[in-house]
């Protein structure tokens, strides 16, 4: 791993611990000579490993990332503090890993670029950070590696745009310069204050490799591209407390207001097994009292990251500022597994006086394995902000790449965001989220045609659209009522108790009332195709169940690829019809089932499916049921992201 002061250089030699400073900071003062020894051996030492880690053909570490004697290398995240970043120990475990990887040329890699997600130009990307929108523009902040492909020497990126989808790239908003972040600017989040004016949290890797809090600001509130940001000189502002391990402090939330007129966040950590959600209040973001109850907390499941903390309303469809509570008002915690890479959240109630909030539902509190996920498929870090400018609240999530580091070095990028999603309560149902892609990108559609359909049980259709690289998809499907009526009132028809996307089988296991869908990002031949699709099934009430899925098992013929079947139950109340929506662009697909209750992102890399060769395909595969589909298909524009310039500064829109 490169050691981050040699290529951003340390500027201060400010020393932590002053007289006003009562919190200790472990290991981080640099007075005695036998650590500055240390530290340039650690120094080395990273440097070695980072060597070894990239080398895939002639060194002694393989593609998958283990020694030739099966052993799994400690990734560069993970001796930092954070989350896996790689997929190596995925694939490794894999059937595929037994064979040489797949020879990707660069044809191949070039298709793979989006055209409307979010990227930088180049090298590696992780979280969304402090989104918010001010004086005009939207502005995003990311986690970036401005030297290479892979997770390290973390800066945040910065973007702006009028509508979410069109993008500027600008100069980077922060760097690594200072003890207390010299091994990266990592994640942090926004807040608004009563004067309008912005602070920005964020959590430091000091040069020891401690995780601390720091607080940074505009340095000219009046720019509306907020291009230069101050941090603040008694950074930094927070440190592990007593119980909490160097390397479990991260993530702080945006601020909200308690009763009592004070600010109030919450930062992920754990206590042995037991994710965890601190609670601290500020008036000023300099100083900070924390509470000895916890936000919340559940056993076994580990790290919790990236916690997010938010209101939604109960009656209305419009998004609330993070300050708001009352009765009318339930509260979203969401946390990302650090040992699983998986978002989850929890609906429940928030209590101000103690700083506490109790789940609706224990059973599906955040981070158990069947609770609630924003997205059933690839989708990590998540992050909201509560849109002032339209009275929305606004989701944004990192899409990590599903195939090797080799080959991400090879094509020189790693990593999208998700379109951005606005995120509501499911009034209907009371039990959910519904997100969906915010209105803005429907500016990027083009010619559309319409169909409808009768498609038989165990039939494949195309569907004429053209390249279908880039796509919108809207569909209605609806089951023959008789042929309903037939299984539903046939006992030999089996109940289905234990369905899984994930366990039941591939999207080729036919079954009476389904699969039905669409293939995406096909091949003529059907050789690679992305299935996103419907299953229905009889419930033990002899109800029926639906399900969304996305089987990536074929997409590609590469085997250094994580090829999963992604999905989830999603909720079908009585007199609705399926609908599902599918966004393609090139290696990313995003499935929303049932207006948004249900999501699935997934990450695909076909080698014969690209450019003019890629088909749509609608399927039935079902036994017994008919299913009528109505859809409406949209070729999609590029959004052309590119780096600033004085003309497009200089007009009040690119679009």
């Amino acid at each position: 791993m490169a050691i981050t002061e040699s290529l951003l250089p340390v500027t201060s030699e400010q020393d932590p611990l002053s007289d006003s400073r009562s919190d200790p900071i472990p290991e981080t003062r640099r007075r005695r000579p036998i650590k500055i020894h240390l530290a340039v051996f650690s120094g080395f030492l990273l440097i070695a490993l980072y060597v070894a880690l990239i080398v895939t053909h002639d060194g002694s570490v393989s593609k998958n990332g283990a020694n030739e004697d099966g052993t799994v290398v400690e990734s560069r995240a993970r001796l930092a503090g954070v989350s896996e970043k790689r997929n190596e120990r995925i694939w490794r475990f894999s059937d595929d890993q037994k064979t040489v990887a797949f020879a990707w040329n660069n044809t191949m890699l070039s298709w793979q670029r989006t055209a409307f997600h979010f990227q930088p130009e180049k090298n590696w990307m992780n979280d969304p950070n402090g989104p918010l929108f001010y004086k005009g523009w939207y502005h995003f902040f990311y986690q970036y590696n401005p030297n290479a492909a892979v997770w390290g020497d973390i800066v945040w990126g910065h973007a702006v745009s009028k509508d979410l989808i069109h993008w500027l790239y600008l100069p980077f908003a922060m760097v690594p310069d200072q003890w207390y972040d010299a091994n990266g600017v990592w994640t942090g989040s926004a807040t608004f204050l009563d004067d309008g004016s912005i602070v920005m949290l964020y959590t430091g890797s000091t040069d020891k490799f401690v995780q601390v809090q720091n607080l940074a600001y505009p340095e000219d509130p009046k720019d509306p591209l907020l291009l230069k940001w101050t941090k603040f000189s008694g950074n930094p502002v927070l440190v592990p407390p007593p119980g909490i391990g160097t390397k479990d402090f991260r993530d702080p939330t945006t601020a909200w207001k308690t009763s009592a007129g004070k600010w109030r966040i919450t930062i992920g950590s754990k206590i042995n097994r037991t994710g965890i959600s601190l609670v601290y209040d500020t008036t000023d973001f300099k100083t900070y009292e924390k509470h000895d109850t916890l936000l919340h907390q559940v056993p076994n499941t580990g790290m919790w990251e990236c916690v997010d903390f938010y209101p939604v309303s109960k009656t209305k469809a419009n998004g609330l500022d993070t300050s708001v509570n009352g009765p009318d008002v339930k509260h979203i915690v969401k946390a990302s597994m650090d040992d699983t890479r998986i978002d989850h959240y929890a609906i429940g109630t928030y209590y101000d006086s103690n700083a506490t909030w109790v789940p609706d539902n224990p059973k599906i509190d955040v981070g158990i394995s069947t609770g609630l996920r924003y997205d059933y498929g690839k989708y990590y870090a998540s992050k909201t902000f509560y849109d002032q400018h339209k009275r929305r609240r606004i989701l944004w999530g990192w899409i990590g790449e599903s195939d090797s580091e080799a080959a991400d070095v090879q094509k020189g990028w790693s990593s999208v965001q998700g379109i951005p999603r606005t995120v509501v309560l499911d009034t209907k149902t009371g039990k959910n989220l519904v997100q969906w892609p915010v209105k803005e990108i429907e500016s990027l559609r083009l010619s559309s045609k319409k169909f409808h359909m009768k498609v038989e049980p165990g039939t494949v259709v195309p569907v004429d659209v053209g390249p279908a690289a880039q796509l919108d998809i809207e569909a209605e499907f609806k089951i023959k009522k008789d042929d309903l009526e037939v299984i539903l009132g046939d006992d030999s028809v089996e109940d289905d108790k234990e369905f899984s996307c994930q366990t039941s089988g591939l999207s080729t296991v036919r079954g009476a009332l389904g699969p039905f869908g669409f293939s995406v990002l096909a091949d003529q031949s059907l050789s690679e195709q992305t299935p996103v699709y419907f299953y229905v099934t009889k419930g033990k009430d002899s109800k029926l169940r639906a399900f969304l899925c996305t089987d990536t098992s074929r997409s590609t013929k590469a085997n250094d690829v994580v090829k999963p079947v992604y999905g989830s139950f999603v909720p079908v109340l009585k007199g609705e019809k399926l609908t599902m929506r599918i966004l393609v662009d090139h290696s990313i697909v995003e499935a929303f089932g049932q207006g948004g209750r249900t999501c699935i992102t997934s990450r695909v890399y076909p080698t014969k499916a690209i450019y003019g060769a890629t088909k749509l395909f609608l399927f039935n595969n079902a036994i017994d049921a008919t299913v009528t589909v109505s859809f409406k298909v949209w070729q999609m524009n590029s959004a052309f992201i590119h780096p600033y310039s004085a003309e497009d500064l200089g007009v009040s829109s690119r679009t």
